[in-house]
């Protein structure tokens, strides 16, 4: 099992993550009417929402959660909402009374919910987290799984330790992606490689093997949290190469560039006819989304 990577290997990843950011980054921000209701376009195909990071401290209370799950079914009722997202980082040390006060308000939610373990989940045990999941949506059984979503696949890979993946995780998340192949792939993990975000370029998966997963010509977008970052003064939405990066935010505590500020948020994820996908930032309370945090890519990169 790879945990530690050599310095060498370290710098040479952060020189092709700097060298991509200046050739191929592109924030592509943009606008149209209505993007917040699913009416407003009869070809939308798929439409999903993501929550990131909760893990409150230190009272295990939720109201980010609760807040966005409130939104997210009224969502629902509005238009087309197939189901939910959850990208790790639920239950803060993996402790008891915070799966069980967290359970209820997931229970609220109308649509299914998908989660996937975070670190903070790591901090217990997996069978702990696979019993509470299993109280959010009887389908999961596993810490990873894949669903075909018509249009594209969504790989859902829980880490293997704490933030990062084993060989044999790699492996895993590889066999999948080809048996995907050719439908592009959404890849759900708690962090995205070490690099990719500056704000905190040594937090995330480290072993040397996960270039391997970047490098399969049919990864669309890495979806992830673990962050916790502050959606209007970080770059949270990007494209490195042929990949796009979109970073969830967390629903009870921003910690980068700061803690000075604290914003609920969470996204929705519109794919259409044309493999054209538009990724909305809603903040809680707020039934339109913000449009200054919009951000759109094909599923047919160049």
């Amino acid at each position: 099992m790879t945990k530690m990577i050599s310095k060498v290997w370290r710098a040479a990843l952060a020189a092709i993550v700097v060298s991509a950011l200046v050739a191929g980054c592109n924030p592509a921000p943009t606008g149209g009417a209505g993007a917040g209701d699913a009416s407003a376009s009869s070809a939308t195909l798929v439409r999903f929402a993501v929550i990131g990071d909760a893990e409150p401290k230190p009272e295990p209370a939720f109201p980010g959660v609760e807040a966005a799950v409130r939104d997210i079914n009224a969502l629902a009722e509005r238009g087309q909402m197939d189901f939910v997202i959850g990208v790790g980082d639920l239950a803060h040390k993996g402790t008891v009374i915070q799966y069980d006060n967290v359970t209820p308000i997931l229970q609220a939610l109308t649509r299914p919910f998908f989660p996937i373990m975070g670190n903070e989940e790591h901090n217990e045990s997996v069978a702990r987290y696979l019993d509470y999941a299993a109280r959010w949506n009887a389908e999961v059984t596993s810490h990873r799984y894949v669903h075909d979503r018509g249009p594209f696949v969504m790989v859902h890979a829980s880490p293997d330790f704490s933030r990062d993946f084993n060989d044999e995780g790699v492996d895993w998340i590889l066999a999948q992606m080809r048996a995907a192949a050719p439908k592009p792939v959404f890849l759900v993990v708690h962090g995205a490689q070490t690099g990719v975000y500056p704000e905190n370029p040594d937090k995330g998966v480290a072993n040397p093997r996960f270039a391997e997963v970047i490098a399969q010509p049919n990864l669309s977008a890495v979806i992830s949290g673990d962050l916790h970052m502050d959606m209007d003064r970080t770059g949270h939405s990007k494209r490195i190469g042929r990949v796009h990066y979109l970073h969830m935010p967390a629903l009870e505590r921003t910690k980068i560039p700061d803690e000075s500020r604290h914003t609920p948020m969470f996204r929705v994820f519109t794919v259409s006819e044309g493999g054209q996908v538009r990724v909305d930032t809603y903040q809680t309370g707020n039934p339109e989304p913000l449009e200054r945090l919009a951000y759109s890519f094909s599923l047919e990169n160049p």
